[in-house]
């Protein structure tokens, strides 16, 4: 197995919570200002003069426009984007107990603009649906922006621009939870950077956060079923998004609930 160095670290698990707790809670509404009263108006002109259209458009003009966002992705989250990422997977699921989600790769363009670069793929994510603070066994995938820059898999390189590890260790047997079988889910994988370090292949066991709070979340093969806490995408739809992901545009995902994204 090799071991890389020298990617981004990772956002973080509870970054979004608290980027949600900060959001709204002071007023910034101003104090009321000292009534003035208004002149009086010159005589034979009863009625104040409505403002110049031309000054209206120009106030209207003169308005900042608003700051382009990653489509379905609410102004709280879009908070947690590094201002150097042009490509996001953004993965939605349907409700926060579901395990039923839709992936879809968007990318920025020198205008600032976000479109969709590829799918929507069907995925799947964790059995019992996603949580803000995940924590090991408690089969559900982390919500949140999490960077993404290191594969691998059992089987070559199908043409990533990541870096990618093959190595036979990603082999898997057994069956998941609805009896299907797990061989081939690790054909290919990436890593997403959950309580891990960045840098490194996605086998690399340390945990910064400490083991109690889960690791080894990826985005692989989809076996059919729900995972253990990782996003599966059909085995093409992977191989495109290992195609399609470029280390230079800072990749990363972002995933939870449509509710939690949308915040």
């Amino acid at each position: 197995m090799s071991v890389r160095k020298g990617a981004p670290a990772l956002l973080g698990a509870g970054t979004l919570c608290a980027a949600l707790l900060l959001t709204g809670c002071a007023s910034t509404t101003p104090p009321d200002a000292p009534h003035r009263p208004a002149s009086a108006p010159a005589a034979g002109d009863a009625r104040p003069k409505a403002a110049r259209p031309d000054a209206a458009a120009n106030s209207l003009a003169s308005a900042p426009a608003p700051a382009p966002r990653i489509p379905g992705i609410g102004p709280a989250t879009h908070a947690l984007v590094p201002d150097g990422t042009s490509q996001a997977l953004v993965v939605t699921g349907t409700g926060p107990d579901d395990n039923t989600a839709t992936a879809t790769l968007y990318a920025r363009d020198a205008a600032g603009r976000w479109t969709g670069a590829a799918g929507p793929w069907p995925a799947h994510n964790a059995l019992r649906g996603w949580t803000p603070e995940h924590f090991a066994g408690d089969l559900r995938t982390p919500i949140g922006v999490f960077r993404i820059g290191d594969a691998g898999g059992r089987l070559p390189d199908p043409g990533a621009r990541l870096p990618y590890d093959q190595d036979p260790e990603f082999a898997i047997s057994g069956t998941g939870f609805s009896g299907e079988s797990l061989e081939g889910s690790f054909d290919h994988v990436i890593a997403i950077d959950y309580n891990r370090v960045p840098g490194r292949t996605p086998l690399d066991k340390e945990r910064p956060l400490g083991a109690e709070r889960g690791g080894g979340v990826w985005i692989h093969v989809d076996h059919g079923g729900p995972t253990q806490a990782c996003v599966a995408l059909k085995r093409e739809a992977l191989r495109a998004l290992l195609r399609a992901l470029d280390p230079a545009r800072e990749p990363i995902v972002v995933m939870g609930p449509a509710t939690d994204l949308a915040r």
